[in-house]
């Protein structure tokens, strides 16, 4: 990488080559029409001082030259030279001089593909190593942009760290050196080793138990090309393995046969995720996502549940004696709260109905008709926080979002009701509420046990009554096998009850689905963006992962 480049160009097409005679990027670029480099003053003769700047698109020349030379100067490990081809150079010079003197990478050819308008592919070969490790092959592609310099009217390489390499982000660097945190042998709860290549979803979380609990699984790191993070508390995520390190193991809760099913039960929808739980201890036995920007919605996520948050809404509506499973409430088509009107799916009435059913058909108009004789506008966050744990951080061993129902008054108190407004939550939150109302008993979720740092646990300050997980229970079963989840959990054998719920987001056409079920001691809760009514999408996945149990 530090030798030089040579750059030879045949009939508009290019190649570099390592090891050739040193071309910097300033040398090849000031050849170009328009002069130096874009960090520096642009002096030139004469004859160009004084000419006008040049706007629109790069033309094709000026897209070869630019790419010509931010390679050469890339190729001969010059971050200063490469980076003024770039429109960021600040940003691309800390990337660029990490990649020349921390990445050790010996070898470097860079080799352009063919551009596709203002598009450059390319591969990138080379050979990782140290003085400690033997050298392995590196190859990769990736591509740049070249456009025109708002101020300089220059051609220009549009900086993105991922030029650099596809998984770069901003603030990001690539460093070869000794793991941040030894290897892990991550097991389920029955030994059976949990990896990424067998369990996609559970990458994220094998990369943050590495680095949280790599030392006290008493693991040797390694060393290995990877990606440092931007921020501190951030895992590095490893690109090349040069030696492996010796593997800690680390005993997980995860259920490797729940898991599998997850992992298969969300490929059959975009923009899904599912978790499920042990819902009388906590313990997480899955996590699953299928997102393309790889971000763990099932555990990070926080956006309206819609009606599965009712579980909650009918558990204090049943603990403050307002109603009972039996009680006859009204089910208009709509209902108007303070000024805002909510409707029912497909505005759809019931007339006078027992709650029971009400829940079991997802009845919006009935549950906004309690909060009248509820008297708070705040009474569901509190309720939220002294029965269901919602508001202390949950140490689960994984980083997460542990759920939220601001304060709301009026209008946008009612929405909170039935999962809408700024309610906040992911599949893990539903999950532990599900778990919650048929239990009675708050119980943290967890991946590793707080033993293995004495972590604590957080916790509600009160239990629901017998007599209201006895009405939970009764009204999910109801809707398991006669209301909104009667199909989507026909397949799921013994006793189970289940909750439907459809999030309609502002200016979104279609709903996001939701559903969230029990079977025995497991539970689970699934999401999927834009998926429409609960049962239709999240409610296979559900069942699917019941059905592992």
């Amino acid at each position: 990488m530090r030798s030089g480049a040579k750059v030879a160009v045949v009939g508009g097409a290019f190649v570099l080559v390592a090891g050739g005679v040193g071309y910097g990027g300033y040398n090849l670029y000031t050849g170009m029409t328009g002069g130096g480099g874009s960090g520096g003053d642009g002096k030139g003769d004469l004859s160009t001082q004084n000419a006008p700047l040049r706007t629109g698109p790069p033309s094709q020349d000026e897209i070869g030259k630019t790419s010509q030379a931010f390679f050469a100067a890339w190729t001969k490990g010059d971050p200063e030279a490469a980076a003024q081809l770039t429109n960021n150079a600040v940003e691309a010079t800390t990337v660029l001089a990490a990649y020349a003197e921390e990445a050790h990478i010996s070898g470097l050819k860079i080799t352009p593909g063919t551009a596709t308008g203002a598009k450059v592919p390319f591969t990138v070969t080379g050979k990782v190593g140290t003085e400690d490790t033997a050298a392995k092959p590196l190859s990769y592609e990736s591509s740049l942009t070249v456009v025109r310099g708002k101020t300089t009217g220059k051609p220009l390489v549009d900086w993105k760290p991922a030029v650099i390499h596809p998984e770069l982000k901003k603030g990001e660097t690539l460093k070869t050196g000794t793991a941040s945190a030894p290897p892990i042998k991550a097991v389920d709860r029955g030994g059976k080793e949990l990896t990424k290549e067998d369990y996609p979803s559970l990458g994220p979380v094998l990369d943050q138990l590495r680095k949280k609990y790599g030392e006290q699984s008493h693991g040797k790191p390694g060393v290995e090309l990877f990606i440092e993070p931007a921020q501190p508390e951030q895992p590095s995520r490893t690109l090349l393995t040069l030696s492996k390190g010796v593997p800690g193991k680390l005993q997980t809760t995860i259920d490797a046969g729940v898991q599998a099913a997850a992992e298969k039960a969300v490929k059959r929808f975009p923009g899904s995720s599912v978790v499920a739980l042990n819902r009388r201890s906590g313990a997480i036995r899955a996590i699953a996502d299928n997102h393309s920007s790889g971000f763990g919605v099932s555990v990070s996520g926080a956006t309206p549940p819609g009606s599965t948050l009712k579980i909650m809404t009918a558990a204090m509506l049943l603990e403050k004696g307002i109603v009972s499973p039996g009680s006859t409430v009204e089910c208009p088509a709509d209902v108007t709260y303070e000024g805002r009107t909510i409707n029912n799916l497909n505005h759809k009435g019931y007339g006078n109905i027992p709650f029971s059913q009400a829940f079991a058909v997802s009845c919006n108009s009935a549950f906004i008709k309690q909060i009248r004789k509820v008297g708070d506008d705040g009474a569901l966050p509190a309720f939220a926080a002294s029965h269901f744990g919602i508001g202390p951080e949950w140490k689960t061993g994984i980083a997460t979002f542990d759920g939220r129902i601001p304060p709301g008054q009026g209008g946008e108190a009612a929405s909170q009701y039935i999962g809408q407004g700024q309610t906040q939550f992911n599949p893990l939150n539903i999950a532990s509420i599900t778990a919650t109302a048929t239990t009675g008993r708050f119980r943290q979720p967890y991946v590793v046990a707080a033993e293995l740092d004495d972590r604590p646990f957080a916790k509600a300050s009160s239990t629901l009554s017998p007599a209201t997980v006895q009405g939970i229970q009764s009204m999910m079963r109801l809707t398991a096998t006669s209301g909104t989840a009667a199909n989507a959990m026909a397949s799921v054998s013994g006793d189970k009850g289940a909750k439907t719920g459809s999030a309609e987001l502002d200016g979104q056409k279609t709903s996001d689905s939701w559903f969230t079920g029990y079977a025995g001691d497991l539970t689970a809760a699934a999401m999927v963006l834009k998926g429409g009514h609960g049962g239709d999408a999240a409610g296979p996945i559900v069942a699917n992962v019941l059905n592992a149990r």
